[in-house]
C-alpha cells in the first residue's frame, strides 16, 4: 500500500478562490498588498523593539517575538498562493504539501502559545507588580520563548504523523488554497474517524480549551485593574484590551475549521483567509494603534530616518558638488599651463 501510494499520489490540485484568469490578477494585487503590509508593520515593530532601549522589557520582547511568528505563519501560505495566482497555476507535489502543513501548523501553534505566554506576563505584571521584573527576568523570557517554539514544533508533528498513516488512492483535488489537514483527510481511501478524533482532539479541542482559558484570565485582570490598579490603569487596560482582540482573531477562526467534523461549509476559505493573511497583518496594527508610547516612538524614529536620509542626500550633492568644482578648476589649471 505504501508504495501504491507514493505512485499515485505525486502531486495535488489545489482549487483556490477561483479559476478566471482576471479574477486570479485581481486576488494577487490584492493579497500581495495584504502580505507587504504585514511584513511593513511586523518589521515596524521588530525594529522598534530593537532600537529603542525603552522598549527592552518583556511586554515588548514577546510582543517582538510574535511580529516574528506572524511573520513566518503568513508567509507559509502566501508565498505560494501568489505564486499561483501569478502564474496561474494550481499545483503542488506531494512533498511539498506535507511540508507546508508542517510548517503551517508549526508556525501557527506557535502564535497560539506565545498568546498564552503574553497572558501570563500580563498576569504577573498586575498581580505582582513589585516582584515582576524578578520574575520575568531574561532567562524566563527566552525560556518561555523557547517553550512556545517547541510546542508549535510538536503540535505540528503530531498532525503530520497522523497523516502520513493515511493511505491516498483516489482524488487529488484540494478545496482550498494551501494544504491543510481538514481537506487532506477528506482524500483519505479508508476509514477517518478515528484520524478525525485525534485531529479535533489535537487542533479544535485545544484551541476551544486555551481560547476559554485565556478570555477567564483576561476578565479576571480586567476586574483587578478595574478594582486595584489606580496608577496607569488606562494604559493597562488598553494593552489587555488589545490582547483580548488579538486572541479573538487568531481563535475564532481557527475554531471555525478545525472544532467541528471535516465537512465542506461555505465559510470555511474565507476563515482561512482570516487567520493566515488578515491576522497577521492586523496584529501589529492592534497593538500599535492602542499604544501611544508605540505610536509616538515609531513616528521619532520615522522621522529621525527621514531626517538621515535627508542629510544623506544633501551631503551626497555637496560632495559630487566639490568634485564637480574641483574638476573645473584643475580643468582651467591646465588650460592656462597650456596656453603658457
Amino acid at each position: 500500500m505504501e508504495s501504491f501510494n507514493k505512485v499515485l499520489l505525486t502531486k495535488f490540485i489545489l482549487l483556490g478562490f477561483s479559476q478566471n484568469p482576471r479574477v486570479q490578477t485581481i486576488l494577487f494585487f490584492i493579497f500581495l498588498t495584504i502580505y507587504i503590509i504585514t511584513w511593513l508593520g511586523n518589521l515596524t515593530i521588530i525594529i522598534t523593539v530593537i532600537f529603542m532601549p525603552q522598549f527592552h522589557t518583556p511586554m515588548y520582547f514577546l510582543l517582538a517575538n510574535l511580529a516574528v511568528t506572524d511573520i513566518s505563519d503568513s508567509t507559509v501560505t502566501a508565498i505560494k498562493m501568489l505564486w499561483d495566482l501569478s502564474s496561474h497555476t494550481n499545483t503542488i507535489s506531494y512533498n511539498w504539501c506535507i511540508t507546508q502543513v508542517f510548517f503551517f501548523h508549526f508556525t501557527g501553534g506557535t502564535v497560539v502559545f506565545f498568546l498564552v505566554v503574553m497572558a501570563v506576563d500580563r498576569y504577573i505584571a498586575i498581580y505582582r507588580p513589585l516582584q515582576y521584573l524578578l520574575i520575568m527576568h531574561p532567562g524566563v523570557c527566552v525560556g518561555l520563548v523557547t517553550g512556545a517554539w517547541l510546542g508549535g514544533f510538536a503540535h505540528s508533528i503530531i498532525q503530520v504523523a497522523l497523516i502520513l498513516q493515511l493511505p491516498f488512492c483516489g482524488s487529488n483535488i484540494l478545496d482550498n488554497f494551501f494544504c491543510d489537514v481538514p481537506q487532506l483527510i477528506k482524500l483519505a481511501c479508508t476509514d477517518t474517524y478515528i484520524t478525525e478524533l485525534l485531529m479535533v482532539s489535537n487542533s479544535g479541542f485545544l484551541l476551544t480549551l486555551i481560547f476559554c482559558v485565556l478570555l477567564v484570565s483576561y476578565t479576571v485582570i480586567l476586574i483587578k485593574i478595574r478594582t486595584h490598579v489606580t496608577e496607569g490603569k488606562h494604559k493597562a487596560l488598553s494593552t489587555c484590551g488589545a490582547q483580548i482582540i488579538v486572541i479573538s482573531l487568531n481563535f475564532v477562526p481557527g475554531m471555525f475549521i478545525y472544532d467541528r467534523p471535516f465537512r465542506v461549509f461555505p465559510g470555511d476559505k474565507i476563515a482561512s483567509v482570516c487567520y493566515t493573511l488578515i491576522t497577521p497583518m492586523l496584529n501589529p496594527m492592534i497593538f500599535t494603534l492602542r499604544n501611544r508610547e508605540i505610536k509616538d516612538t515609531i513616528r521619532k524614529l520615522i522621522r529621525k530616518m527621514i531626517s538621515l536620509q535627508m542629510d544623506y542626500i544633501i551631503r551626497s550633492r555637496r560632495w559630487r558638488s566639490s568634485i564637480f568644482s574641483t574638476k573645473q578648476y584643475q580643468e582651467v589649471i591646465f588650460e592656462q599651463n597650456m596656453n603658457c
